[in-house]
Protein backbone atom coordinates (compact mmCIF):
# COMPACT_ATOMS: atom_id res chain seq x y z
CA UNK A 1 0.00 0.00 0.00
CA UNK A 2 2.66 2.46 0.90
CA UNK A 3 4.43 2.24 -2.97
CA UNK A 4 1.03 2.53 -4.36
CA UNK A 5 0.41 5.71 -1.98
CA UNK A 6 4.29 7.02 -3.45
CA UNK A 7 3.07 6.12 -7.48
CA UNK A 8 0.02 8.02 -6.79
CA UNK A 9 1.70 11.14 -4.88
CA UNK A 10 3.96 11.62 -7.65
CA UNK A 11 1.05 11.66 -10.44
CA UNK A 12 -0.61 14.36 -8.25
CA UNK A 13 1.37 17.25 -9.67
CA UNK A 14 0.03 16.56 -13.02
CA UNK A 15 -3.36 15.77 -12.00
CA UNK A 16 -3.27 19.44 -9.98
CA UNK A 17 -1.93 21.25 -13.61
CA UNK A 18 -4.72 19.91 -15.27
CA UNK A 19 -7.77 21.86 -13.06
CA UNK A 20 -7.16 25.47 -12.45
CA UNK A 21 -10.92 25.37 -10.11
CA UNK A 22 -9.23 27.76 -7.21
CA UNK A 23 -9.65 24.66 -4.29
CA UNK A 24 -8.88 24.22 -0.52
CA UNK A 25 -6.91 22.32 1.04
CA UNK A 26 -7.21 20.57 4.35
CA UNK A 27 -4.88 20.99 7.30
CA UNK A 28 -1.60 19.03 7.69
CA UNK A 29 -2.89 17.53 11.21
CA UNK A 30 -6.68 17.72 9.90
CA UNK A 31 -8.91 14.57 10.28
CA UNK A 32 -11.64 15.92 8.74
CA UNK A 33 -14.68 13.16 8.03
CA UNK A 34 -14.54 14.30 4.17
CA UNK A 35 -11.52 12.11 4.23
CA UNK A 36 -14.64 9.25 4.79
CA UNK A 37 -17.19 11.00 2.01
CA UNK A 38 -18.65 13.32 4.99
CA UNK A 39 -20.28 16.29 2.60
CA UNK A 40 -18.78 18.84 4.48
CA UNK A 41 -15.40 20.58 5.58
CA UNK A 42 -14.98 22.96 8.76
CA UNK A 43 -13.36 25.90 8.66
CA UNK A 44 -10.91 25.40 11.30
CA UNK A 45 -10.17 22.23 9.04
CA UNK A 46 -8.84 24.35 6.40
CA UNK A 47 -4.90 25.70 5.86
CA UNK A 48 -6.57 28.28 4.71
CA UNK A 49 -10.05 30.30 3.34
CA UNK A 50 -10.22 31.30 -0.13
CA UNK A 51 -10.99 35.42 -0.58
CA UNK A 52 -14.78 36.21 -0.36
CA UNK A 53 -15.02 36.84 -3.82
CA UNK A 54 -15.28 32.99 -4.33
CA UNK A 55 -18.25 32.65 -1.59
CA UNK A 56 -20.70 31.13 -3.40
CA UNK A 57 -18.89 29.65 -6.51
CA UNK A 58 -17.67 25.62 -7.39
CA UNK A 59 -14.08 24.95 -5.77
CA UNK A 60 -12.32 22.03 -5.02
CA UNK A 61 -11.43 20.68 -1.56
CA UNK A 62 -7.98 18.88 -1.48
CA UNK A 63 -6.29 16.62 0.82
CA UNK A 64 -3.00 17.65 2.96
CA UNK A 65 -1.14 15.96 0.30
CA UNK A 66 -2.78 18.02 -2.55
CA UNK A 67 -4.87 15.11 -3.91
CA UNK A 68 -8.10 15.96 -4.97
CA UNK A 69 -11.51 14.91 -2.69
CA UNK A 70 -13.79 16.47 -4.65
CA UNK A 71 -16.14 19.74 -5.91
CA UNK A 72 -18.02 21.49 -3.83
CA UNK A 73 -19.72 24.67 -3.13
CA UNK A 74 -17.67 27.29 -1.19
CA UNK A 75 -19.03 30.23 1.70
CA UNK A 76 -16.04 31.85 3.79
CA UNK A 77 -18.83 33.29 5.50
CA UNK A 78 -20.17 29.77 6.97
CA UNK A 79 -18.48 27.53 9.64
CA UNK A 80 -19.61 24.86 7.24
CA UNK A 81 -17.31 26.33 4.39
CA UNK A 82 -17.79 23.75 1.59
CA UNK A 83 -20.23 21.11 0.64
CA UNK A 84 -19.63 18.91 -1.54
CA UNK A 85 -21.15 18.30 -5.11
CA UNK A 86 -19.42 14.47 -5.47
CA UNK A 87 -15.98 13.29 -5.96
CA UNK A 88 -15.45 14.36 -9.39
CA UNK A 89 -14.77 17.83 -10.87
CA UNK A 90 -18.22 19.29 -11.57
CA UNK A 91 -19.32 22.85 -12.42
CA UNK A 92 -22.60 24.08 -10.78
CA UNK A 93 -24.25 24.93 -14.08
CA UNK A 94 -27.92 25.19 -16.10
CA UNK A 95 -26.93 21.01 -17.21
CA UNK A 96 -25.62 20.28 -13.60
CA UNK A 97 -28.78 21.34 -11.95
CA UNK A 98 -31.26 20.13 -14.44
CA UNK A 99 -29.95 16.65 -14.50
CA UNK A 100 -29.96 16.47 -10.43
CA UNK A 101 -33.06 18.11 -9.77
CA UNK A 102 -34.56 15.47 -12.95
CA UNK A 103 -32.97 12.42 -10.95
CA UNK A 104 -34.38 13.54 -7.37
CA UNK A 105 -37.91 13.73 -9.09
CA UNK A 106 -37.28 10.29 -10.84
CA UNK A 107 -36.52 9.14 -7.70
CA UNK A 108 -39.68 10.26 -5.68
CA UNK A 109 -41.76 8.61 -8.98
CA UNK A 110 -40.57 5.13 -7.84
CA UNK A 111 -40.37 5.76 -3.87
CA UNK A 112 -42.48 8.39 -3.48
CA UNK A 113 -45.68 8.24 -5.43
CA UNK A 114 -48.97 10.74 -5.12
CA UNK A 115 -48.10 14.96 -4.95
CA UNK A 116 -47.33 15.84 -1.22
CA UNK A 117 -44.20 14.26 -0.42
CA UNK A 118 -40.64 16.09 -0.30
CA UNK A 119 -38.93 16.48 -4.16
CA UNK A 120 -35.14 17.77 -2.91
CA UNK A 121 -33.44 17.07 0.06
CA UNK A 122 -30.03 18.92 0.32
CA UNK A 123 -27.20 16.87 0.20
CA UNK A 124 -29.19 13.36 -0.21
CA UNK A 125 -29.88 14.65 -3.25
CA UNK A 126 -26.39 16.12 -4.51
CA UNK A 127 -27.49 20.01 -4.03
CA UNK A 128 -26.69 21.18 -0.54
CA UNK A 129 -28.86 23.14 0.90
CA UNK A 130 -31.78 23.42 -1.27
CA UNK A 131 -35.01 21.66 -0.20
CA UNK A 132 -38.36 21.15 -2.34
CA UNK A 133 -41.59 19.92 -0.82
CA UNK A 134 -44.87 19.10 -2.92
CA UNK A 135 -48.22 20.14 -1.97
CA UNK A 136 -50.34 19.35 -5.21
CA UNK A 137 -49.61 21.87 -7.45
CA UNK A 138 -47.85 24.57 -5.33
CA UNK A 139 -43.95 23.88 -4.60
CA UNK A 140 -42.04 25.21 -1.29
CA UNK A 141 -38.55 25.32 -1.93
CA UNK A 142 -36.28 26.55 0.81
CA UNK A 143 -32.74 27.79 -0.45
CA UNK A 144 -30.28 27.63 2.84
CA UNK A 145 -26.85 28.08 0.58
CA UNK A 146 -25.45 31.00 -0.65
CA UNK A 147 -24.80 28.48 -3.82
CA UNK A 148 -28.42 27.58 -3.67
CA UNK A 149 -29.85 31.02 -3.44
CA UNK A 150 -28.25 31.95 -6.14
CA UNK A 151 -29.80 29.03 -8.79
CA UNK A 152 -32.93 29.08 -7.18
CA UNK A 153 -35.07 30.92 -9.66
CA UNK A 154 -33.40 28.69 -12.26
CA UNK A 155 -34.31 25.09 -10.27
CA UNK A 156 -38.59 27.10 -9.49
CA UNK A 157 -38.32 26.75 -13.48
CA UNK A 158 -36.95 23.45 -14.27
CA UNK A 159 -39.22 22.36 -11.19
CA UNK A 160 -42.33 23.40 -12.50
CA UNK A 161 -41.85 21.79 -16.50
CA UNK A 162 -40.94 18.56 -14.09
CA UNK A 163 -43.91 18.10 -12.31
CA UNK A 164 -46.60 20.74 -13.49
CA UNK A 165 -47.04 22.80 -10.37
CA UNK A 166 -48.42 26.26 -11.41
CA UNK A 167 -46.64 27.92 -8.21
CA UNK A 168 -43.60 28.03 -6.55
CA UNK A 169 -42.80 29.46 -2.99
CA UNK A 170 -39.54 30.56 -2.07
CA UNK A 171 -39.86 30.05 1.35
CA UNK A 172 -36.08 31.77 2.94
CA UNK A 173 -37.14 32.60 6.19
CA UNK A 174 -35.19 29.99 7.85
CA UNK A 175 -32.81 31.05 10.92
CA UNK A 176 -30.10 29.27 8.80
CA UNK A 177 -29.33 31.22 6.28
CA UNK A 178 -28.27 33.72 8.73
CA UNK A 179 -25.43 31.61 8.83
CA UNK A 180 -24.56 32.08 5.09
CA UNK A 181 -25.01 35.46 5.40
CA UNK A 182 -27.93 35.64 3.33
CA UNK A 183 -31.21 37.44 4.44
CA UNK A 184 -34.50 36.27 5.40
CA UNK A 185 -36.83 36.41 2.39
CA UNK A 186 -40.67 35.57 1.55
CA UNK A 187 -41.64 35.70 -2.15
CA UNK A 188 -43.29 33.97 -4.73
CA UNK A 189 -42.77 32.72 -8.35
CA UNK A 190 -45.69 34.61 -9.99
CA UNK A 191 -45.40 37.67 -7.55
CA UNK A 192 -48.83 36.75 -6.08
CA UNK A 193 -49.48 36.27 -2.40
CA UNK A 194 -50.52 32.37 -2.43
CA UNK A 195 -53.53 32.09 0.13
CA UNK A 196 -54.38 29.05 2.80
CA UNK A 197 -56.40 26.74 1.63
CA UNK A 198 -57.77 23.21 2.21
CA UNK A 199 -55.26 20.10 1.30
CA UNK A 200 -56.47 16.37 1.65
CA UNK A 201 -53.03 14.87 3.00
CA UNK A 202 -53.78 10.97 3.16
CA UNK A 203 -57.41 11.74 3.67
CA UNK A 204 -57.32 13.77 5.97
CA UNK A 205 -58.17 17.76 4.99
CA UNK A 206 -55.98 20.25 6.87
CA UNK A 207 -56.33 23.95 6.30
CA UNK A 208 -52.56 24.85 4.61
CA UNK A 209 -50.75 28.45 4.81
CA UNK A 210 -47.49 27.59 3.06
CA UNK A 211 -46.42 30.79 3.65
CA UNK A 212 -46.50 31.25 6.77
CA UNK A 213 -46.64 27.34 8.48
CA UNK A 214 -43.51 25.98 9.95
CA UNK A 215 -41.05 25.04 7.80
CA UNK A 216 -42.59 24.07 4.66
CA UNK A 217 -45.72 24.13 5.90
CA UNK A 218 -46.82 20.81 7.14
CA UNK A 219 -44.44 17.86 8.42
CA UNK A 220 -44.48 15.92 5.50
CA UNK A 221 -41.75 13.37 7.12
CA UNK A 222 -44.40 12.30 9.79
CA UNK A 223 -47.03 11.03 7.32
CA UNK A 224 -45.98 7.27 7.49
CA UNK A 225 -46.43 7.73 11.34
CA UNK A 226 -49.82 8.74 11.30
CA UNK A 227 -51.06 5.81 9.71
CA UNK A 228 -48.98 3.41 11.67
CA UNK A 229 -50.15 5.28 14.75
CA UNK A 230 -53.77 4.93 13.36
CA UNK A 231 -53.38 1.34 12.78
CA UNK A 232 -52.31 0.67 17.01
CA UNK A 233 -55.87 2.87 17.67
CA UNK A 234 -57.76 0.75 15.68
CA UNK A 235 -55.80 -2.31 17.02
CA UNK A 236 -56.82 -1.62 20.51
CA UNK A 237 -60.54 -0.57 19.68
CA UNK A 238 -61.13 -3.74 17.65
CA UNK A 239 -59.90 -5.73 20.97
CA UNK A 240 -62.65 -4.28 22.84
CA UNK A 241 -60.87 -1.05 24.44
CA UNK A 242 -62.09 2.37 24.92
CA UNK A 243 -59.53 4.46 23.79
CA UNK A 244 -58.46 7.42 24.93
CA UNK A 245 -55.66 8.83 23.01
CA UNK A 246 -53.16 11.94 23.79
CA UNK A 247 -51.20 13.76 21.17
CA UNK A 248 -48.76 15.65 22.44
CA UNK A 249 -46.88 18.55 20.60
CA UNK A 250 -49.71 18.12 17.89
CA UNK A 251 -49.05 21.24 15.86
CA UNK A 252 -51.95 20.64 13.11
CA UNK A 253 -52.61 17.69 15.16
CA UNK A 254 -52.24 15.07 12.29
CA UNK A 255 -51.79 12.13 14.37
CA UNK A 256 -55.37 13.18 16.63
CA UNK A 257 -57.31 13.45 13.75
CA UNK A 258 -55.96 10.37 12.26
CA UNK A 259 -56.22 8.31 15.48
CA UNK A 260 -59.77 10.02 15.61
CA UNK A 261 -60.68 8.64 12.16
CA UNK A 262 -59.52 4.87 13.56
CA UNK A 263 -61.72 5.01 16.27
CA UNK A 264 -60.46 6.66 19.76
CA UNK A 265 -62.99 7.47 21.97
CA UNK A 266 -61.71 10.38 23.01
CA UNK A 267 -58.59 12.60 21.47
CA UNK A 268 -56.78 15.52 22.93
CA UNK A 269 -54.18 17.33 21.49
CA UNK A 270 -51.78 19.55 23.06
CA UNK A 271 -49.08 22.42 21.58
CA UNK A 272 -47.22 25.64 23.50
CA UNK A 273 -48.45 27.03 20.14
CA UNK A 274 -51.88 28.42 20.25
CA UNK A 275 -52.09 29.25 16.31
CA UNK A 276 -50.79 25.44 15.55
CA UNK A 277 -54.06 24.87 18.10
CA UNK A 278 -56.65 26.85 16.82
CA UNK A 279 -55.14 25.26 13.11
CA UNK A 280 -55.87 22.13 14.47
CA UNK A 281 -58.90 22.29 15.57
CA UNK A 282 -60.22 23.88 12.51
CA UNK A 283 -59.32 21.13 11.39
CA UNK A 284 -60.83 18.55 13.27
CA UNK A 285 -64.44 20.46 12.70
CA UNK A 286 -63.87 19.88 8.63
CA UNK A 287 -63.01 16.15 8.87
CA UNK A 288 -66.18 15.76 11.50
CA UNK A 289 -63.97 13.30 14.65
CA UNK A 290 -64.34 14.28 17.76
CA UNK A 291 -60.66 15.84 18.90
CA UNK A 292 -60.13 18.78 21.55
CA UNK A 293 -56.86 20.71 21.26
CA UNK A 294 -55.48 22.39 23.97
CA UNK A 295 -52.48 25.53 24.67
CA UNK A 296 -50.05 24.11 27.12
CA UNK A 297 -46.54 23.06 28.09
CA UNK A 298 -46.42 19.30 27.45
CA UNK A 299 -44.30 18.87 30.19
CA UNK A 300 -46.46 21.15 32.74
CA UNK A 301 -49.29 19.66 31.68
CA UNK A 302 -48.46 16.28 32.72
CA UNK A 303 -47.44 17.23 36.58
CA UNK A 304 -50.47 18.35 36.40
CA UNK A 305 -52.46 15.80 35.03
CA UNK A 306 -50.86 12.81 36.65
CA UNK A 307 -53.81 10.73 37.47
CA UNK A 308 -55.71 11.14 33.94
CA UNK A 309 -54.71 7.86 32.32
CA UNK A 310 -54.83 7.56 28.20
CA UNK A 311 -54.12 4.22 26.09
CA UNK A 312 -51.95 5.74 23.35
CA UNK A 313 -49.83 8.75 23.58
CA UNK A 314 -47.67 10.20 20.87
CA UNK A 315 -45.09 12.34 21.97
CA UNK A 316 -43.53 14.37 18.77
CA UNK A 317 -41.49 17.41 20.12
CA UNK A 318 -39.45 19.64 18.56
CA UNK A 319 -35.69 19.17 18.40
CA UNK A 320 -33.89 19.42 21.39
CA UNK A 321 -30.48 19.13 21.01
CA UNK A 322 -29.72 21.70 18.21
CA UNK A 323 -26.00 21.27 19.05
CA UNK A 324 -23.88 18.41 20.48
CA UNK A 325 -23.38 21.29 23.36
CA UNK A 326 -26.87 20.80 23.83
CA UNK A 327 -26.99 16.88 23.89
CA UNK A 328 -26.82 16.37 28.01
CA UNK A 329 -29.80 18.91 28.12
CA UNK A 330 -32.23 17.07 25.76
CA UNK A 331 -31.46 13.80 27.07
CA UNK A 332 -32.92 14.48 30.15
CA UNK A 333 -35.76 16.32 28.32
CA UNK A 334 -36.09 13.11 26.57
CA UNK A 335 -35.78 10.86 29.26
CA UNK A 336 -38.43 13.05 31.52
CA UNK A 337 -40.63 13.16 28.85
CA UNK A 338 -40.75 9.43 27.98
CA UNK A 339 -41.29 8.87 31.98
CA UNK A 340 -44.17 10.96 32.32
CA UNK A 341 -45.95 9.29 29.12
CA UNK A 342 -45.08 5.75 30.77
CA UNK A 343 -46.44 6.21 33.96
CA UNK A 344 -49.94 7.77 33.17
CA UNK A 345 -50.45 4.81 30.16
CA UNK A 346 -53.05 2.05 30.97
CA UNK A 347 -51.72 -1.79 30.91
CA UNK A 348 -51.20 -2.83 27.27
CA UNK A 349 -50.82 0.89 25.99
CA UNK A 350 -49.45 2.43 22.95
CA UNK A 351 -46.21 5.04 23.15
CA UNK A 352 -45.02 6.79 19.95
CA UNK A 353 -41.88 8.45 20.62
CA UNK A 354 -40.01 10.42 18.36
CA UNK A 355 -37.30 12.79 17.86
CA UNK A 356 -36.07 14.76 14.83
CA UNK A 357 -32.79 15.75 16.49
CA UNK A 358 -30.24 14.64 14.43
CA UNK A 359 -27.73 14.01 17.10
CA UNK A 360 -29.86 12.30 18.94
CA UNK A 361 -28.57 8.76 17.42
CA UNK A 362 -30.80 5.47 17.46
CA UNK A 363 -28.30 4.07 20.82
CA UNK A 364 -29.12 7.96 22.49
CA UNK A 365 -32.89 7.24 22.25
CA UNK A 366 -32.80 3.53 22.93
CA UNK A 367 -31.22 4.68 25.97
CA UNK A 368 -33.54 7.55 27.03
CA UNK A 369 -36.74 4.69 26.42
CA UNK A 370 -34.89 2.27 28.74
CA UNK A 371 -33.86 4.85 31.25
CA UNK A 372 -37.67 6.07 31.52
CA UNK A 373 -39.20 2.23 31.61
CA UNK A 374 -37.05 1.40 34.69
CA UNK A 375 -37.48 4.34 36.51
CA UNK A 376 -41.74 4.32 35.69
CA UNK A 377 -41.06 0.40 36.79
CA UNK A 378 -43.18 -0.86 33.69
CA UNK A 379 -42.12 -3.62 30.89
CA UNK A 380 -41.73 -2.08 27.66
CA UNK A 381 -41.64 -3.88 24.40
CA UNK A 382 -41.04 -2.48 21.22
CA UNK A 383 -43.42 -2.61 18.67
CA UNK A 384 -42.24 -1.01 15.43
CA UNK A 385 -38.78 0.78 14.95
CA UNK A 386 -39.81 4.33 13.14
CA UNK A 387 -37.61 6.64 10.93
CA UNK A 388 -38.21 8.98 8.11
CA UNK A 389 -39.78 8.21 4.89
CA UNK A 390 -37.78 7.55 1.64
CA UNK A 391 -38.57 10.76 0.10
CA UNK A 392 -36.28 12.31 2.93
CA UNK A 393 -33.17 10.18 1.50
CA UNK A 394 -30.50 9.19 3.86
CA UNK A 395 -26.74 9.38 2.53
CA UNK A 396 -25.00 6.98 4.08
CA UNK A 397 -21.57 8.94 4.56
CA UNK A 398 -23.70 11.91 6.05
CA UNK A 399 -25.28 11.34 9.93
CA UNK A 400 -26.70 14.31 9.69
CA UNK A 401 -29.08 13.54 6.82
CA UNK A 402 -30.95 11.08 9.13
CA UNK A 403 -33.15 13.02 11.76
CA UNK A 404 -36.23 11.45 12.78
CA UNK A 405 -36.31 8.14 14.68
CA UNK A 406 -38.95 6.72 17.11
CA UNK A 407 -40.57 4.03 18.24
CA UNK A 408 -43.56 2.28 18.68
CA UNK A 409 -43.87 0.46 21.82
CA UNK A 410 -46.47 -1.14 23.95
CA UNK A 411 -46.36 -0.61 27.65
CA UNK A 412 -47.75 -3.13 30.09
Amino acid sequence: MQGFWASFDRAMPNDAAMSATPFIQLKPNAKGRVLSGHPWVFANEVAELLPASQDGQVVECRDRKGRFIGSGIYNSQSQIVWRSLGPRRVELNDATLQERLATAVQRRSTTTPGDFRRLVWSESDGLPGLVVDQFDDTLVMQAQTLAMDGCKHAAAGYLTELTGAVEVIHRDDGAIRRLEGLPSELATRSGEPREPRWATIAGVDYWLDLMAGQKTGFYLDQREQHARVAAHVARLKGAGRVVRMLDAFCNQGAFALHGARAGADEVLGLDSAYDAVGQATKNAKRNRVRATFEGANVFDWFSANRETKWDVIVLDPPPFAKSKKAMAGAIRGYKELNLRAMRVLEAGGVLATYTCSHHMGDPELRGVIAEAAHDARRTVHILEHCHQPADHPILVTMPESEYLRGYILQVE
